[in-house]
């Protein structure tokens, strides 16, 4: 076998030169992880990537007690590569073992090296083993190498970044066997992989952006396909690590629960599979912060209990209906005013209810004559019952007469209308008689009464015909009255809309000229010239200040007010408030004091609008203040998950009859012609309509003469 070439291209090569500091970075990293070799060598890795561009690379470490040369760490290789990397140190033929020997980086041909791991690993073709050399020269050669694919520029990094390295881990190496470390590590693995894989859940570890770092085997053959797969198994797996990823993402939004429930998909039946997911958060010093999560299958447990509970409202129909009729049944037989009599085939009596017995029963202290009357009802029954028994009908015969019946106590006539059933067996035996007596005299003088009410329903649906028809009129006049509101409304709008465009064109030529008048474009001016220009500039912008006010509320009536979403701490924006003002607040002299909550999160919102509002309430403090001073604090509500941005004020404050008055458009507290206070009255009208399109509130706290407190208070996620 050929001995490996010295890598003497590798040496003329120049990686990327790593600067100062990331080399103290990896050195300060060294430190803090003193007797950590694996962590050490894995930084180390990730550092030659960073700074260097080196995709793959894998360390080795020589244990001269195991006399093995085995893997510690890679970049950009999976974890079962760097484990299988392991050689033994008295295999002279391997071009590994020779590069522990070497002073210098050699090259090793993929196909003349015996570890078939670290060619796996690193790909096909040829890579550079570096030696790590320790903190002094030994006979029995480097502590290490340093496997990695040639081709980039750092000689003087790769040489830094091996001499440290080596030095690190041949400290570190002195504290114990790395061989028995590295079987007790595989163990532990081993082991940690029987066990979760004789669980049937599946068992996941995942970083926090959702990617899969540990799975048993039950979760990979939900979440895993290889490409030998058939396709539907992997749109399956795919469709399924989106619905997880979906589901870790809304825990970490909504915040940690006892359990969640979870909709895959069998990627070998395709039939749908309903697990419960409990997921907690782990912290370990190596990976960082990740999430276990385990999956309990409550298919058949979901099936069985909306089986459950199907059968459960079923029956509990069943017994609503069965308990409607026997209410029903028992209303009719309690509750009915008009008479039951049950009799046996032979025309005996056999049930009745209470007003029945009062037709057909003598009380003990009855006269004579009631005594009678009750015989002559029982005669005039008993003939109309005769007449059913005898009668040539079929078994489901009723009968319907009139009978002449008396009150037993009063002898009043009682007209009745009796109806009688046959009760027949299954045999078709007769075995009772169910007569039903009705009382008509309430019928006739309902009949009397309807013939009355009649004529006063023709009356009265002249009367509501006559209403309905000026109702409809009355109607039709306010929905004009609508309609041209409304247009007039949009008319308003629209020619104010037209209007501040057609003034702001002039404006800004008049601001034009004047800006270029006041700086000498025309030549010198005096100082009373200068002087005349300075107040057009000051008027002229006023005047576009309105302008832009009047085009604001239009806009926003319209609906066509733009909102752009941003994040931005809210604390950033009172001091762009504050440079603003600047001005005005020098020739206020009063004190403008910052109030700041160094807790106060970032929010999404527009930060535009949120800081037109601030310079509207700062710039109404400036004006209706005299003497005193303003104070803008930031608050932040984390129970609400709001911010408010509140600006107070030693003015001279609203009496609390005004408060709703102000915020309306072209309103102001003293509206009159030779009111002290200029302005439009559109300011606090579009700081309230900004509010609320950001999904906020502005709040007013004042009295007369006591200042005033404007608090504008914004989710810190605005929904527009």
């Amino acid at each position: 076998m050929a001995r490996p070439q010295p890598a003497r291209s590798l040496a003329r090569q120049t990686l990327s030169s790593g600067t100062e500091a990331a080399r103290l970075e990896l050195l300060e990293y060294f430190l803090i992880h003193h007797d950590d070799l694996q962590r050490c060598a894995q930084a180390s890795l990730e550092w030659l990537h960073r700074y260097a561009g080196v995709k793959r690379s894998v360390c080795l470490l020589a244990d001269r007690d195991s006399g093995t040369l085995v893997g510690v760490a890679g970049f950009g290789v999976g974890a079962d590569d760097v484990e299988m990397s392991e050689s033994s140190l008295s295999d002279e033929g391997n071009p590994l073992v020779g590069a522990l020997a070497s002073a210098e980086p050699i090259i090793i041909n993929s196909g003349r090296a015996n570890g078939g791991s670290t060619r796996a690993a690193l790909g096909p073709g040829a890579y550079a083993a570096v030696p790590l050399r320790g903190v002094r020269d030994r006979e029995e050669g480097a502590v290490g190498l340093l496997l990695m694919r040639p081709g980039s520029d750092t000689t003087a990094d790769l040489s830094w970044l091996s001499t440290v390295l080596g030095q690190k881990l041949d400290q570190i190496r002195g504290r114990g066997s790395l061989a028995e470390e590295v079987r007790k590590l595989r163990r532990e693995r081993s082991l940690l992989f029987t066990i979760i894989n004789s669980v049937t859940d599946p068992i996941m570890l995942t970083d926090t952006e959702g990617r899969l770092i540990v799975a048993n085997a039950r979760a990979e053959k939900l979440f895993a396909a290889g490409e030998e797969e058939s396709e539907g198994r992997r749109r399956a797996v795919e469709l399924n690590n989106m619905l997880f990823s979906a589901a870790l993402s809304r825990s970490a939004v909504e915040g940690p629960s006892e359990a969640r429930e979870l909709l895959l998909v069998d990627p070998s039946e395709g039939s749908d599979l309903l697990f419960e997911v409990l997921s907690s958060t782990v912290e370990d010093s190596r990976e960082g912060t990740g999430i276990v999560s385990v999956l309990r299958n409550i298919t058949d447990l979901r099936r069985a209990t909306e089986q459950i509970e199907e059968n459960y409202q079923r029956l509990r129909v069943l017994e609503a209906e069965a308990r409607t009729e026997r209410d029903r049944l028992n209303l009719i037989i309690d509750s009915v005013a008009d008479p039951i009599i049950v009799t046996d085939p032979t025309g005996e009596t056999v049930l009745m209810n209470a007003p029945a017995e009062e037709l057909f029963t003598v009380p003990v202290t009855a006269a004579d004559i009631a005594e009678r009357n009750v015989q002559a009802n029982d005669a005039h029954f008993s003939s109309f019952i005769s007449g059913l028994l005898l009668g040539e009908g079929g078994p489901r015969e009723i009968r319907r007469g009139e009978i002449g019946l008396v009150n037993p106590s009063s002898s009043e006539l009682i007209p009745v209308e009796a109806i009688a059933g046959k009760v027949q067996s299954e045999s078709g035996e007769l075995t009772a008689v169910v007569t039903i007596l009705h009382d008509r005299r309430e019928a006739l003088e309902r009949v009397r009464l309807y013939e009355q009410l009649k004529l006063a329903s023709d009356e009265l649906q002249a009367r509501v015909q006559a209403a309905t028809a000026e109702l409809a009129t009355q109607n039709e006049l306010l929905r004009r009255q609508a309609i041209e509101l409304e247009q007039a409304s949009r008319l308003k709008s629209q020619f104010l809309a037209n209007m501040s465009h057609e003034f702001r064109t002039p404006l800004n030529a008049i601001l034009g000229y004047t800006h270029m008048l006041l700086h000498g474009v025309a030549g010198d001016l005096t100082v009373a010239a200068r002087r005349q220009l300075t107040r057009i500039d000051s008027n002229g912008r006023h005047l576009l200040t309105i302008i832009n006010e009047i085009l604001d509320i239009t806009r926003i009536e319209a609906g066509k007010m733009p909102i752009q979403i941003s994040e931005f701490n809210p604390s950033e924006i009172v001091p762009e408030v504050m440079a603003e003002l600047d001005p005005v607040i020098a020739r206020s002299k009063l004190i403008v004091t910052p109030k700041l909550d160094p807790e106060a999160p970032p929010v999404h919102s527009d930060r535009q609008k949120v800081k037109q509002i601030v310079v509207n309430l700062l710039s109404n403090a400036l004006k209706f203040t005299h003497q005193g001073g303003i104070e803008i604090a930031v608050m932040h509500d984390a129970d609400t998950g709001s911010v408010s941005i509140a600006v107070s004020d030693t003015g001279i404050g609203i009496a609390p009859e005004h408060h709703e008055r102000i915020f309306e458009d072209f309103r102001q507290v003293d509206s009159s012609p030779s009111r002290q206070y200029g302005g439009t009255g559109l300011g606090l009208a579009i700081c309230r309509r900004l509010a609320g399109a950001l999904g906020g509130r502005i709040a007013l706290r004042s009295n007369l003469g006591q200042g005033s407190t404007f608090t504008l208070t914004i989710p810190v996620d605005a929904t527009p």
